[in-house]
């Protein structure tokens, strides 16, 4: 009973194998699909809307300001993790040995 289990499954793969082989080759070309690549591209770029120079300002200056924040918080994290570090393991801060 398991060689036909066994004869079944080897017979369904080979089928599956077959199966994609012809598939793939049945497809668009190399060339068609760059060419579809491209039109999908250019039918993206028509829907890019360019932004209003207020618009513009608003969002750079929304980006400006939240990159000031980042720095700031992580100068402070830098600052506090480096005097934690010193306080564990006892760093000589002046240089004296």
């Amino acid at each position: 009973m398991s060689e036909a289990l066994v004869t079944d499954t080897s017979a369904s793969n080979s089928k599956r194998r077959s199966a994609k082989k012809t598939s793939k080759s049945s497809g668009p070309g190399f060339f068609a699909r760059i060419a579809i690549f491209l039109r999908q591209v250019i039918g993206e770029m028509k829907k890019v809307v360019t932004p209003t120079r207020k618009e513009l300002i608003n969002m750079t200056a929304v980006v400006l300001v939240f990159v000031v924040i980042v720095m700031a918080i992580v100068t402070v994290l830098d600052l506090g993790f480096g005097k934690a570090v010193l306080w564990v393991f006892g760093g000589n801060v002046g240089g004296e040995q």
